[in-house]
């Protein structure tokens, strides 16, 4: 065998065992555990992988928090620590697909997760206190300590946009930037007939439908769809459609609100009512957006968020 082959076959040992290596690596960090290093061995497994496959990559985890076993994802090795906080039903691949794949994996690390009883943190089943957002907001907090995160960027479309909301107002201190779209600090009597009108999933349109029942099943998805219309129902009813509006001014983060101008779940007069009442935020509307923005238009959507989380990492904070 040549000198050029010999020492080729040695560097495919090399990176075979390095592999394998990482792979045993990940596997141990994917088991639950409370050790306050956890995310410093998530990313001492990305370390050992080539550049190019730890930014391409996404690892998956589980981990009790809060009782519950939690799904998450994380990808990237950058500095820059952002979570991601899906909408109603929503998961970390259905939902931020886009951001996971195309984000600048040197300058960030991703961490997405699926809030209890969606996606792959099933079991449990879901179920809807009267502030199920808020204890949403509770499990993000406890994935964090177990996380060891003492500071992130916090990106939530939807429902994860008030839960993003409810988690800068309760830990100032761990929300440094806050990116939402498509969310509500209230409920209305027409927000309420916009969700009653969509209650019935057979009236969607087989896009909008078929990645739900592909992750859910039918049988899963119409029953928690209804309930979760119903747990809005419950805001509108007990709390006189109070979600978070007292948290706003609470929230120290740099805020970025995003609104697609074609929305047909949030009026316009939710991303104003957040634009006025969040110190110093500041709200871009996309004409052509509608609800999903994020996925329709990523390439305009990733762009505009990390040049505002790049911005916002160079100047001080406006409080």
């Amino acid at each position: 065998m040549s000198r050029a082959l010999h020492q080729r076959s040695i560097l495919i040992r090399a990176l075979r065992t390095s592999i394998k290596q990482s792979e045993q690596q990940v596997k141990s960090v994917h088991s639950d555990s409370g050790d306050p290093r956890f995310y410093s061995l998530i990313q001492q497994g990305n370390a050992m992988f080539l550049d190019e496959q730890r930014r391409s990559g996404i690892l998956s985890h589980k981990i009790t928090v809060n009782g519950v076993r939690l799904h998450f994802e994380t990808t990237g090795d950058g500095p820059h620590t952002v979570l991601l906080l899906p909408g109603a039903l929503g998961s970390s691949r259905t939902d931020f697909s886009k951001q996971l794949s195309d984000f600048d994996k040197k300058e960030y690390t991703l961490v997405a997760f699926d809030p209890r009883g969606y996606g792959k943190s099933i079991p449990p089943t879901r179920t809807w206190p009267l502030e199920f957002l808020q204890r949403d907001a509770d499990d993000v907090n406890g994935l964090c300590q177990k996380l060891g995160l003492k500071q992130a960027s916090v990106m939530g479309w939807s429902d994860g946009g008030i839960t993003a909301m409810i988690l800068a107002a309760k830990n100032p201190d761990l929300v440094k930037n806050l990116i939402i779209w498509g969310a509500n600090a209230y409920i209305t009597e027409n927000d309420m007939k916009i969700f009653n009108s969509i209650r019935d999933i057979d009236t969607w349109s087989e896009a909008m439908r078929s990645p739900f029942m592909a992750l859910y099943g039918e049988e899963y998805f119409r029953k928690q769809w209804s309930n979760w219309v119903d747990a809005y129902q419950a805001y509108y009813e007990k709390r006189s459609g109070d979600i978070c509006k007292d948290d706003l001014k609470k929230i120290k983060a740099k805020t970025l609100i995003i609104h697609g101008i074609k929305d047909p779940l949030v009026p316009l007069e939710h991303p104003d009512y957040l634009h006025h009442h969040i110190k110093g935020s500041r709200l871009y509307m996309l004409p052509e957006g509608k609800h999903n923005l994020h996925i329709r238009y990523y390439r305009e959507f990733n762009f505009l968020v990390e040049n505002f989380l790049r911005s916002s990492m160079k100047s001080p904070s406006h409080l």
